[in-house]
């Protein structure tokens, strides 16, 4: 199948704002599941509510569009009933660590088979530009006009510390990593996180003065670094980029499978 034979045309053009790197990460996901050859019945996508999450009404798999911050907890009901199925969870950076935070580490925890995609642009931009737990220090928001006091999470050392088995970064700048590590996290047995720094020139960039969508873009270029390069180690304020994490460990839905059986042969 070809990457359109993936999409709803008639929802076409879509709604994300010009210059929106959301756009760069679906057509970096849907080509990684083209280069895997899964067909769409294959695939369950799981999201929420935000900008990201609107990626669902874009693909023609079966799709599931839930409650803000939820998608993860809707994910593990597919999951869990329907195994086989290749669950893809495309959440926002409020979505995921905010109202979504505690089904997040959870679901990290239990190590499930699913792949969860956190774009991250730093911002509510669906609901008015207002500031998430990744905004990050200094930052001004239509909610903190003044600057943001918050001290932003770190998603990769977030998933990795609740345990997930698969956790890696990139932007929407690096468009074929984000196409690589798509693939290998669809293909990681357990819980695959994927952070794709996105850019929001609407409300993230207005608001913080960072030019257009091409400077934003150029920044995500010169800001980043390939894990354990040489310009980490000259500048540690770089942010790195790659595959964090990656480990096989037992998948939540098997062991319960196992629970299952016992529970039977106990009964018998």
């Amino acid at each position: 199948m070809a990457v359109k034979d993936y999409i709803r045309e008639r929802f076409f053009p879509h709604m994300w704002c010009a210059g929106c790197g959301h756009g760069t990460v679906l057509n970096g996901m849907l080509q990684a599941i083209e280069a895997l050859g899964l067909s769409k019945n294959e695939i369950v996508m799981v999201s929420g509510i935000g900008c990201s999450s609107r990626i669902s009404g874009y693909v023609d798999f079966h799709t599931l569009h839930t409650i803000h911050g939820r998608a993860l907890a809707f994910a593990t009901g597919v999951k869990m009933s329907l195994p086989k199925l290749n669950v893809i969870v495309p959440m926002g950076d409020g979505d995921a660590l905010s109202i979504g935070g505690n089904h997040f580490i959870h679901a990290a925890r239990r190590n499930l088979d699913m792949t969860a995609l956190v774009m991250n642009n730093r911002i509510y931009g669906m609901t008015g530009g207002q500031f998430s737990p990744l905004s990050g220090l200094g930052v001004i928001a239509t909610t903190a006009p003044y600057s943001n006091i918050d001290h932003d999470f770190d998603v990769v050392e977030m998933a990795t510390a609740a345990g997930a088995t698969f956790v890696a970064r990139t932007t929407s700048y690096h468009v074929r990593q984000i196409k690589e590590i798509i693939k290998k996290a669809i293909l990681h047995k357990g819980f695959s996180v994927v952070e794709i720094l996105s850019q929001c020139p609407t409300y993230f960039g207005r608001k913080n003065k960072l030019g257009s969508a091409v400077d934003m873009m150029a920044a995500m270029k010169e800001n980043t670094t390939p894990i354990g390069s040489k310009a980490k180690k000259e500048n540690p304020d770089l942010i790195e980029r790659g595959i964090f994490v990656q480990k096989d460990l037992p998948v939540y839905n098997e062991e319960y499978d196992k629970i299952i059986k016992r529970a039977q042969a106990a009964g018998k």
